[in-house]
């Protein structure tokens, strides 16, 4: 039973991949930047930050506190702006993996 407690409450790491449009890179760097600043602000939130960024992808390292801080941060203001902001932006869907 201690298990499966200690791992609902283990920190939750994910990657999320960003594929630009030609010529979008810099307006997707952009909005990332303005959602960083804003989430990692949020409850929960250990790391959120761009750990690759080129004219061929942007990569967003996350690292949350528990899974109820990471629903919160889904459901969130803050995620909801960046992906109208990107809507147009990007070549393909953001690709979520979990770490």
């Amino acid at each position: 039973m201690a298990g499966i407690v200690k791992a609902m409450s283990a920190p939750i790491d994910l990657q999320a991949t960003f594929i630009p449009n030609d010529g979008e890179f810099f307006r997707v760097k952009l909005a990332l930047e303005i959602a960083i600043d804003e989430v990692v602000n949020e409850p929960g939130c250990i790391r959120y930050e761009l750990t690759e960024a080129t004219e061929e992808k942007l990569v967003l390292t996350e690292r949350w506190a528990s899974q109820e801080d990471l629903d919160k941060h889904s459901k969130g203001t803050a995620l909801q702006d960046l992906n109208e902001s990107l809507s147009a932006l990007l070549a393909e869907p953001v690709r979520i993996e979990r770490l």
